[in-house]
């Protein structure tokens, strides 16, 4: 399930890969359980974009701080942001990440036909009204890379200066995750 990359051995990885490593099994692969998706296998392994991320560990480590970062100070709601990550995902059409967040929506109380829409890249007519702009300006921002001034000035009268950055921060994060994803084609891991 490394898609182009094989899965690293938890017993064959430098020092600094077995730090990040360490990192990720101690909250990402938790979390992800807690979730509804997989991030390892039976034997250890990380999937997903983790086992990407272990060929640059260094620099994954202050992409993991991003991330720890972006969930604990954001200003965007829980469903907001899986509105963000899953329109990114849908977008780059990554099969790992829409696997996940897919669970992680359904977790954030999302029904199935509301998580169904956005994976498959559409705009689900049940969203709230900050919801239904998160995904506009996201849809914009990825598919055009231009905001129109209308859009941005809903945004900051919605989220605030803050937010429509917290929006950025955490669509460009997901960009970068689709594409490791993408670029090592890695597989969503087979319904058990």
């Amino acid at each position: 399930m490394g898609g182009r990359l094989p899965l690293l051995a938890p017993d064959a990885l430098d020092a600094d890969q077995q730090k990040l490593y360490d990192a990720l099994t101690a909250k990402m692969v938790p979390w992800a359980n807690q979730s509804g998706f997989r991030a390892d296998t039976a034997d250890g392994r990380v999937i997903g974009p983790f086992n990407a991320m272990l060929r640059s560990p260094r620099i994954s480590q202050a992409l993991l701080a991003l991330t720890n970062a972006e969930g604990e100070f954001t200003a965007l709601s829980e469903r907001v942001r899986q509105v963000v990550i899953l329109t990114v995902g849908a977008l780059w059409r990554a099969d790992y990440e829409l696997y996940a967040h897919a669970a992680v929506g359904a977790q954030a109380g999302f029904d199935a036909a509301t998580v169904g829409a956005l994976v498959a890249g559409e705009k689900p007519a049940a969203l709230s009204a900050a919801e239904s702009l998160a995904y506009d300006l996201t849809h914009r921002l990825t598919a055009q890379h231009q905001i129109p001034a209308d859009l941005y000035g809903q945004a900051v009268a919605t989220f605030g200066e803050k937010g429509v950055v917290d929006l950025i921060y955490l669509a460009g994060h997901y960009m970068i995750i689709s594409g490791l994803l993408n670029t090592f084609a890695v597989p969503a891991p087979a319904p058990s």
